[in-house]
């Protein structure tokens, strides 16, 4: 997956870490790739809020702090996506930024959030996270070099 889009007869490597939406009939698709798994996640939030939300100035915002737990990356992933959506419906914000960290027991988030009020809604705006195709694992990078790291990778379908 290091290597998703061609210029002319030449791969062109993608960036270490970042997010893309992919087609997906009816919802909404994120993949997301980074060398931690906090930093995938992270990636995977701001492909979720990007795909649907133009935010102005990502520096400015309010932190929240919260803590995520579960039983299995996956799960883990769409418990943070799952918080995301509870925040926006109930307080009105969305993350501008946001940084995963690890926990003895899942992982630490802290957003700058924004109010949805300051942004441009570009997109349809998610409602839940699917389970079918849920994925965050660890993958080799597609790579000659026996030495290159690996990385992380996720994919998940959003209800919209």
């Amino acid at each position: 997956m290091s290597e998703d889009r061609v210029a002319g007869d030449r791969p062109v490597p993608r960036p270490p870490r970042g997010h893309r939406s992919v087609p997906h009939t009816g919802d909404l698709a994120v993949e997301a790739w980074a060398p931690t798994r906090e930093e995938c996640i992270a990636e995977a939030v701001q492909g979720m809020v990007r795909s649907f939300a133009d935010i102005p100035d990502p520096a400015a915002g309010t932190p929240r702090d919260g803590e995520v737990t579960a039983d299995t990356d996956a799960q883990l992933l769409a418990a943070v996506l799952e918080d995301v959506i509870y925040r926006m419906d109930t307080a009105g914000e969305l993350p501008a930024d946001v940084s995963v960290r690890p926990t003895p027991d899942g992982v630490h988030v802290r957003y700058t959030m924004t109010g949805t009020e300051t942004v441009t809604q570009i997109g349809a705006v998610p409602k839940a996270v699917a389970l079918h195709g849920l994925r965050l694992a660890q993958e080799p990078q597609e790579s000659r070099d026996p030495l290159t790291p690996r990385e992380w990778v996720c994919h998940v379908t959003l209800d919209v």
